[in-house]
């Protein structure tokens, strides 16, 4: 019996602050001055959870853990679940289409 969908691409609004990173500023070379600052991910888990986790430290991404602010549910949600490969391959579209339009991008 197939398993439903149920992997999730979700989108984390990041302080201002994360621009005086050095890496994440040499990562993001398009930035457009002003425009948010976002992490991209996919979990198996609800992305509330998935936020709560980073914040937590567990299995979490070090910008998320420090400048982490908020889900952007609006950049994500149209398009959740799906399959884990399908799940891999949005993430990185989303993050490709954010960072076309000028946003400060991180994925794991």
């Amino acid at each position: 019996m197939a398993r439903r969908p149920h992997h999730h691409v979700y989108v984390i609004e990041l302080s201002q602050d994360v621009l005086l990173e050095p890496r994440f500023r040499k990562n993001n070379p398009g930035y457009v001055d002003g425009k948010p600052c976002v992490y991209v991910g996919m979990t198996g888990l609800d992305p509330d959870v998935r936020f709560d986790k980073h914040k937590a430290g567990i299995q979490s991404n070090a910008y998320v853990m420090k400048y982490g602010l908020r889900l952007l549910p609006d950049l994500y949600e149209g398009f959740n679940p799906m399959k884990y490969a399908d799940a891999v391959d949005k993430e990185i579209e989303v993050g490709i289409d954010l960072r076309s339009a000028g946003f400060g991008v991180w994925q794991a």
